[in-house]
């Protein structure tokens, strides 16, 4: 019996989404997402102008804790 391993072309979902995308997708704001990127707690890949946000990269952020600083 074989095993279906899934991968990213045999899934719907792209690899990478830009910064828009990622926002709506975290339920955050687009300037959120550019100070995350900025803080370099998330990691992007540049193609030319545009700017990729890979899943793993959205995974990885999610999967950790990430307190509130007061200022």
């Amino acid at each position: 019996m074989a095993t279906h391993v899934a991968t990213p072309e045999a899934t719907s979902e792209p690899i990478a989404v830009n910064k828009l995308e990622a926002a709506q997708m975290l339920g955050v704001s687009l300037r959120t997402i550019e100070r995350l990127i900025a803080l370099k707690e998330l990691q992007v890949r540049r193609l030319g102008r545009r700017v990729l946000i890979p899943r793993t990269s959205l995974d990885n952020f999610l999967r950790n804790d990430h307190p509130t600083q007061i200022t």
